[in-house]
C-alpha cells in the first residue's frame, strides 16, 4: 500500500483513507470484515464523522483493538463550542477509544458556515479546548461543493488547521473557476504544510431521479474497475496529495485498494482518455455557483 506523509505532522499514512461513511448503515459483522481487509491491505488511515450514521459504532471494536497501529480521523458537524465539545465526547465513547489523532470541523463549504466555526464561542474553541485536553491531537476541516476550496483558502488565513479536505476528481478540476481555486489552495497549503486530503475521486454523478440505486453512496459512483483506476490515478498524480477517501459503500471498497495497488501502472494519456471519454461524467454537487 502506498504511503505519503501527513503535512507537518510528519507521519507516513496509505494513500487511501477507510472512509467509515461506508459503515453507517451495514451490520457489525459487515463493518468487521470490511475493516479487517483495510488492516490486511495495508491501509492505516481511517477518517469518520459524527453524522455517519452508526459508523462510529461499527468502528470501535475493532478499532480500539488497533488504535495504536492506524490514524484516525473524526469530525464534528456542530457549530457551537458547546454543542461541538460534546459531540467530540461522545465520538471517542462510541468509538472505544481515549483520543483521535485528527478531529475536523466538518461540511464547511461556505464563508457563512467558516463564520459560525470561527467565532467567539465557535466549534474551533471547542477543537482547541479537546487538544488542550490531549483527546484531540491536530485540528482540520473538511468541505462540500464547488465552494470549498476558496473558503478552505480563507479558512487557512484565519488558523493554522493541519488538514483540508475538499473535493477533487477529473471532472471538477476541468471547470476553470473550480481548477483555479484549487490551485490557490494547494499553493497555501503546501506553504503552511497542511497536508491535503480529498474526496469524490471516483464520483459520477448525481443519482437519476428514479434510478435504480444499487450502492449506498449519496451519488453515482464509478465501478468499473478501469475507470476506478484511472480516477485513482488522477487524484494521486497531485504529489502534494497526501491521501483521499473511499467512497460510502463497503462494496466498492475492494475495486479501490485494487486500483492503488496498481498506481503508477497506468500512463497520463490512457488516464485522460478513459475519463474524457465518459458519457454522463459531472459534478455530484449540480452547477457551479459564485461565492459570496
Amino acid at each position: 500500500m502506498l504511503k505519503r506523509t501527513v503535512g507537518r505532522l510528519n507521519r507516513e499514512t496509505s494513500v487511501l483513507m477507510f472512509g467509515a461513511a461506508s459503515l453507517g448503515q451495514v451490520t457489525q459483522q459487515e463493518a468487521d470484515a470490511s475493516i479487517t481487509f483495510a488492516l490486511a491491505h495495508g491501509v492505516d488511515h481511517f477518517d469518520t464523522a459524527a453524522s455517519y450514521g452508526d459508523a462510529e459504532v461499527r468502528m470501535g471494536p475493532t478499532i480500539s483493538r488497533v488504535r495504536n497501529d492506524i490514524f484516525l480521523a473524526t469530525k464534528t458537524g456542530q457549530r457551537t463550542k458547546k454543542e461541538a465539545k460534546e459531540e467530540i465526547y461522545r465520538s471517542l465513547e462510541r468509538m472505544k477509544v481515549d483520543s483521535v489523532d485528527l478531529l475536523q470541523l466538518h461540511a464547511v463549504g461556505s464563508m457563512e458556515e467558516l463564520d459560525r466555526c470561527t467565532a467567539k464561542g465557535g466549534s474551533l474553541e471547542a477543537a482547541l479546548e479537546a487538544q488542550s485536553e490531549g483527546i484531540v491531537k491536530e485540528i482540520g476541516i473538511t468541505g462540500h461543493g464547488h465552494q470549498a476550496p476558496a473558503v478552505h483558502l480563507e479558512a487557512l488565513r484565519r488558523f493554522p488547521f493541519a488538514t483540508i479536505l475538499f473535493p477533487l476528481n477529473y471532472y471538477m478540476y476541468g471547470l476553470p473557476d473550480y481548477r483555479e481555486a484549487v490551485d490557490a489552495l494547494m499553493e497555501e497549503a503546501n506553504k503552511q504544510q497542511t497536508a491535503i486530503r480529498v474526496i469524490k475521486a471516483i464520483a459520477k454523478a448525481p443519482w437519476i431521479e428514479g434510478a435504480e440505486r444499487p450502492y449506498a453512496t449519496w451519488y453515482e459512483p464509478f465501478d468499473q474497475q478501469e475507470i476506478i483506476d484511472a480516477c485513482v490515478h488522477f487524484v494521486l498524480s497531485f504529489p502534494s496529495v497526501c491521501g483521499f477517501a473511499s467512497a460510502g459503500d463497503v462494496h466498492l471498497f475492494p475495486k479501490i485498494v485494487d486500483a492503488v495497488e496498481r498506481y503508477g501502472t497506468m500512463s497520463k494519456e490512457d488516464m485522460v482518455r478513459i475519463l474524457s471519454g465518459i458519457s454522463g461524467y459531472t459534478s455530484v454537487f449540480g452547477a457551479p455557483t459564485s461565492i459570496a
